[in-house]
């Protein structure tokens, strides 16, 4: 079954829009560890499934909705980053985590630690972090406004899948490639590969969709000079149907420290404005403020932000000087004036970016 289509760009305030996913999804997380993840794809036959166009598939899948479920996601990061301060899922390896939605805006996820477990809860107005290490919870009600559909993308493979779909599809040749068994279902592999003016170092993005939901359940992205996936995210078992309600409602445990997260303005007046987007489709570029450094040259964190001294290699042009962190699927160029950009791009994208 091998059917191809080719749509062209789409320009103004979509294409803002669809690389800044592409950017906060893919680039950024491969290049300062913000990693999407995932599911090996797994063994035996290929199911026998009715054929579909690359249109009709794309189609059904962008209006597909999951509505409630549960399952359990596997996830592997082979981008080659080194374990970052704070962020230990920055580094190459699997983990699992568990997540369920209820389908109208609340959802939960259970990520597993070497020192206990990490819980978020979202119950439709706030969002609740809890960490078991140091027992210690992070409430938010602006930024459950985030996760209305329950898991974000860095944990569900089908609010990721449906997202790059929906960022890389203008800019794309897109094949419906066989069939594949994920999660014990049957799926489509649908499979999205750069046209030849874009500027990426990705060779093509596949993922599986549910047969009969047209829900994606797996998301592989594959580098360029690779056949082994750089990053993937998908389900090892799912479960469609009503979730018990218990399940999004969090309530501190004895003893736990509450700290209210800072509000999205006073941190960007802190930090500096929004990220902003360079290009479209796949070889979009994000350019933000790198984690601030004290005047003494010795780097200090705010909370939660890596150390990034160390990582890289010295690179300077037009835009000034810096360090280039490279990775499988792209990099990043950290400015000594305090930006970074990212994409899954050459060095001289991100140099133009910065450059703009």
């Amino acid at each position: 079954m091998s059917d191809r289509s080719r749509t062209g760009r789409r320009g103004g305030g979509h294409a803002g829009t669809t690389g800044r996913v592409v950017g906060a999804v893919v680039a950024v997380a491969g290049a300062v560890g913000l990693a999407l993840l995932a599911l090996p794809a797994g063994a035996g036959a290929a199911p026998e499934l009715p054929p579909v166009t690359p249109e009709e598939l794309v189609s059904s899948v962008l209006k597909a909705r999951p509505g409630p479920f549960d399952g359990t996601v596997t996830l592997d990061n082979q981008l080659g980053l080194p374990a970052l301060p704070n962020m230990p899922d920055a580094a190459s390896g699997t983990r699992t985590v568990r997540v369920w939605s209820d389908g109208e805006g609340r959802g939960r996820v259970q990520v597993p630690s070497d020192s206990g477990e990490r819980t978020l809860v979202s119950d439709g107005s706030t969002l609740w972090s809890w960490d078991s290490a140091d027992r210690t919870v992070v409430r938010s009600t602006e930024h459950a406004e985030r996760h209305t559909s329950g898991p974000d993308a860095s944990t569900d493979p089908t609010a990721a899948a449906t997202m790059a779909l929906a960022a890389l599809r203008p800019s794309s040749t897109i094949d419906v490639d066989g069939t594949a068994e994920v999660a014990g279902r049957p799926a489509y592999e649908l499979v999205l590969a750069p046209l030849p003016s874009e500027r990426t170092l990705l060779r093509e993005v596949r993922i599986a969709v549910d047969s009969a939901t047209r829900v994606p359940l797996r998301l592989t992205v594959l580098a360029n000079g690779s056949s082994d996936p750089a990053l993937q995210l998908g389900f090892t078992d799912v479960s469609f149907g009503a979730q018990d309600g218990s399940l999004f409602t969090f309530t501190p445990p004895p003893g736990a420290t509450v700290k209210d997260r800072e509000p999205r303005a006073e941190h960007e007046k802190a930090n500096g404005a929004r990220p902003t987007v360079v290009g479209d489709g796949w070889d979009s570029v994000v350019v933000a403020k790198a984690p601030a450094r004290e005047s003494s040259g010795t780097e200090q964190r705010r909370a939660g932000a890596p150390d990034l001294s160390t990582l890289g290699t010295p690179v300077s042009g037009p835009w000034g000087n810096g360090r280039l962190i490279t990775t499988t699927v792209g990099g990043a160029i950290i400015t000594d004036d305090g930006r970074v950009a990212a994409g899954a791009v050459p060095e001289q994208v991100l140099s133009s970016a910065l450059s703009a």
